[in-house]
């Protein structure tokens, strides 16, 4: 039973049980979840909800949810018996290295763009402008467009609306074009990018899921551009995005293989 309503109880204490609610095949809740799952009133579970969103702790959902924001899960990066993201992609991301030594780059939402939190990299590899740590365009990077295609759609409508950079000549500025590729990755789980971050530099992305089902990362290769054909290289990167949903916890749908 929820201890919430026990009369003395310290603001952090009530913080702390609104993000415990959260857990394995409970990542998306709604306010009326948290109000049960915490036994606390339904004002202070929204305030205190709200409040955790200002703080990037929790994120909000296009129906109006939560789900664990970024700033929180960086600091879950930190602890030394999780098993994060990056651990549980790395040894997937390096048998796409070994095989391609091109780039192999892994990635997140943060705000209006892709946060890479992971690369591979040869040292013949074609130059890129990314970095580890550093942030890609969400309409003009491969990672960029998986997680944007399956992002709230208010979110493709912000990048719209604060103009989409050209970062060179080949980046995708129209934006009818931007939600129709979007679309397309939404029913393929795939995006390909021709050097349109980086000159000479391909790209193709794939979506990575969590036990419920949601986009919580991207993983991509970048080859220079003209010596790999994207679609070959394609079947071993989805099938690297898929072992990597499954060791987090996702399953196809009852029927799919």
């Amino acid at each position: 039973m929820p201890r919430s309503n026990q009369p003395g109880r310290s603001v952090s204490s009530r913080l702390f049980d609104v993000l415990f609610a959260f857990r394995t095949g409970r990542s998306q809740l709604t306010l009326a979840d948290l109000t049960r799952e915490t036994g606390l009133p339904h004002a202070t579970v929204r305030r205190l909800a709200l409040a955790l969103v200002e703080a990037g702790a929790l994120d909000r959902t296009p129906d109006g949810g939560f789900t664990v924001g970024i700033r929180l899960w960086q600091l879950g990066t930190l602890a030394p018996l999780s098993m994060p993201l990056r651990t549980i992609a790395l040894p997937y991301m390096d048998d796409l290295h070994a095989a391609l030594r091109q780039h192999v780059q892994l990635a997140v939402l943060e705000g209006m763009s892709a946060l890479l939190v992971e690369r591979l990299s040869a040292g013949h590899a074609v130059d890129v402008t990314s970095r580890p740590g550093g942030h890609l365009p969400l309409h003009g990077s491969g990672v960029g467009k998986i997680l944007l295609a399956h992002a709230a759609p208010e979110l493709t409508d912000q990048v719209i609306e604060a103009g989409l950079s050209a970062h060179t000549e080949r980046t995708l500025t129209d934006p009818a074009l931007l939600r129709a590729q979007l679309a397309e990755c939404r029913e393929t789980g795939v995006a390909y990018v021709h050097g349109k971050t980086s000159p000479g530099a391909d790209s193709v992305a794939t979506r990575i899921l969590n036990a419920d089902g949601n986009v919580v990362a991207a993983l991509s290769v970048v080859v220079r551009a003209g010596t790999v054909d994207l679609r070959t290289i394609r079947p071993a990167v989805i099938a690297s995005g898929l072992a990597v949903s499954r060791r987090l916890g996702w399953h196809p749908p009852t029927g799919v293989r």
